[in-house]
Order: C-alpha cells, then sequence, then structure tokens
C-alpha cells in the first residue's frame, strides 16, 4: 500500500497543474473575447463602407430622375399651347386653338405662323374682335411678316337657330388673309359648324384637297394663297369657364376607314355570287347525269334495229 505522504504530494502536484491551467485559459478567453469584438467591429466598418455607397447611389439615381423630369419640362417639348381668348364684357365670348398654322403664297416656302399667333409670352394682337349675339369675328394682328407688311386673319363666325333641330348652330362663315394694307384674299368655309353648346374640332381646316378643302377661294387672289390649320378648334357664342366644351368632330364620308369597309364588303359580294354561281352550276350537272343514267344504249345491231322499231310503233300509237 502507498504511504500517507505519497498521497499528499500527489494531491498537491494535481491541484498546482489545475491553477495553472486555469491563468493560462484567462488570457486565451480574453484574447478571444478581443478577437470577437475586433471582428465585430470590423463587420461593422465594412457595413458602413457598404451602406455609404449605396445610399451615394440612391441620390445618384435620384438626382438623374430629377435632370430627366427638368428635361421633359424644358421650353423645347411639344407642349399643347393654350387657346385664344376673346373677351367681352371681362367675359370669354370665343375661343381658338390650332397646333399648327401655316401659310404659302404661290410656290414660295411655308409660312408658319403657330408660335406668332399663340405663344403665351407674346400673344397675337386680338383688339379688334368682335363678339356679338349672332356675329363674332376674330382678327389677329400678326404685323410685318417676311414681306407681307400689316399682316392679318379674320375669321367670320355666325349663330344661327334652326326650328328644325330646336337649337342654335354656330358656323364659320369665311377666312380672310389682310396684308400690304390693301390686299386680301377671302375663302369661304363649307361645313364648318357645330351646335352653339358645343366646340368644333378637326384634323385639317384648309384649303388643299388633299384635307379635303373646307376653305374654298372666294376671290381670284385667294387662289394664289394656301392655308392651313392643323388640330383646329374653335367655340363662340356659349363659352363658359374659358375652356372648351365637348367638340364636335368634322367628318367626311369617305373616310380610310369606310372606304376600307367599302373595298371588303364589294369583295365579300363577288364571293358569295361566285359561291351562289357554282351551287347552281353543280345542281345542273347533277341533273343531266341523273338524265344520261335513263339513256338506252343498244349493244348490238340487232338490238338497236328492235330499239327503232318499238320507237316507231311507239309514235305511230301516239
Amino acid at each position: 500500500m502507498a504511504s500517507p505522504g505519497k498521497h499528499c504530494c500527489i494531491l498537491l502536484l494535481f491541484l498546482h497543474l489545475q491553477a495553472s491551467a486555469c491563468l493560462h485559459r484567462q488570457p486565451a478567453d480574453s484574447a478571444a473575447v478581443s478577437l470577437e469584438h475586433d471582428i465585430g467591429s470590423n463587420e461593422r466598418v465594412k457595413a458602413k463602407q457598404y451602406l455609404i455607397p449605396a445610399e451615394r447611389g440612391l441620390g445618384q439615381l435620384q438626382s438623374s430622375d430629377a435632370s430627366r423630369r427638368k428635361l421633359l419640362q424644358t421650353p423645347g417639348a411639344a407642349v399643347p399651347l393654350p387657346p385664344l381668348k376673346v373677351l367681352s364684357d371681362g367675359q370669354p365670348c370665343l375661343l381658338f386653338q390650332a397646333r399648327k398654322l401655316s401659310l404659302r403664297y404661290d410656290k414660295q416656302k411655308h409660312l408658319d405662323l403657330t408660335e406668332r399667333a399663340f405663344s403665351p409670352q407674346k400673344p397675337v394682337d386680338t383688339s379688334q374682335s368682335v363678339c356679338r349675339k349672332d356675329k363674332a369675328t376674330l382678327v389677329m394682328r400678326f404685323g410685318d411678316v417676311e414681306d407681307l407688311k400689316g399682316l392679318s386673319i379674320r375669321l367670320q363666325l355666325s349663330n344661327t337657330f334652326y326650328e328644325s333641330s330646336g337649337q342654335w348652330w354656330f358656323s364659320v362663315d369665311s377666312v380672310s388673309l389682310l396684308y400690304n394694307i390693301s390686299e386680301e384674299a377671302a375663302f369661304n368655309a363649307s361645313e364648318v359648324y357645330a351646335p352653339a353648346s358645343s366646340s368644333y374640332r378637326c384634323i385639317h381646316v384648309s384649303s388643299l384637297e388633299r384635307y379635303s378643302a373646307l376653305l374654298l377661294p372666294g376671290t381670284d387672289q385667294a387662289r394664289r394663297w394656301s392655308i392651313t390649320f392643323t388640330d383646329f378648334q374653335i367655340q363662340a357664342f356659349s363659352v363658359t369657364s374659358g375652356k372648351f366644351s365637348p367638340a364636335s368632330d368634322c367628318t367626311t364620308f369617305l373616310t380610310p376607314a369606310i372606304l376600307m369597309g367599302l373595298v371588303t364588303s364589294l369583295i365579300l359580294l363577288l364571293v358569295l355570287a361566285y359561291a351562289l354561281h357554282m351551287l347552281i352550276h353543280l345542281k345542273h350537272i347533277e341533273h343531266d347525269e341523273e338524265h344520261k343514267a335513263d339513256v338506252y344504249f343498244p349493244k348490238s345491231p340487232e338490238h338497236l334495229e328492235q330499239y327503232c322499231v318499238e320507237n316507231l310503233t311507239e309514235k305511230n300509237v301516239m
């Protein structure tokens, strides 16, 4: 058996080793904790570094969107110009608008008056325009334009009550070009009318044939001029709140859609007529085939003689 002294030595040695192990473990644990702290701080720093470019990218996107919006809102963008307003006793009595207004004399270049007529920065002079109960006149004075002195465009309108429809109708009666003090080119307007409670709108109101020629030359001088209003809209006599009422669109009988419908209908009628003709023809052929099946064809000369004798006797009996 081991002695008690030896047991005591072994116990003391075990306690010493355990204490030294605990002392060595504490610095390792503290190092691990500091390492975890360093890793966490590094991750937070990296996260901040990633967040900063993301925020910068978002700011760049927002700035680019803002720049796009600014580009879209530039004055050069295609924005409809406001309509002209003629006032009577401080209230609007006539509205007029067109996307494009162009003139041409003989074979000279086109003269675009759109900006001069509808620009909100420098509106055209309409001080000579007049509104009455049954008559209205819109006068646009452009002044000197290239070689034309004192150019003006005058639209004459009238308001008429028709008992057949039981309502008032307004119409554009004439369009005149006044220039060089005393010269005038007058056009008579045809089929430019609408109910007084509505506005009149047409894609083209022009003196050109390719645009249906709603403006017809009324003088020899007018034959040398061409005038075209694009996206023409006008309203007089029943203007409320300074805005156009629902529009009465111009319609022509031979529009492209109507022409295509007529051509398609004609083709279908031709196909139907041909089909009926072939059906009747087939019935005649079938009837002829049935008739041929009843005809007797003799197989030999003796049968032929006998058939002829029988036919003669039948004829004699009849």
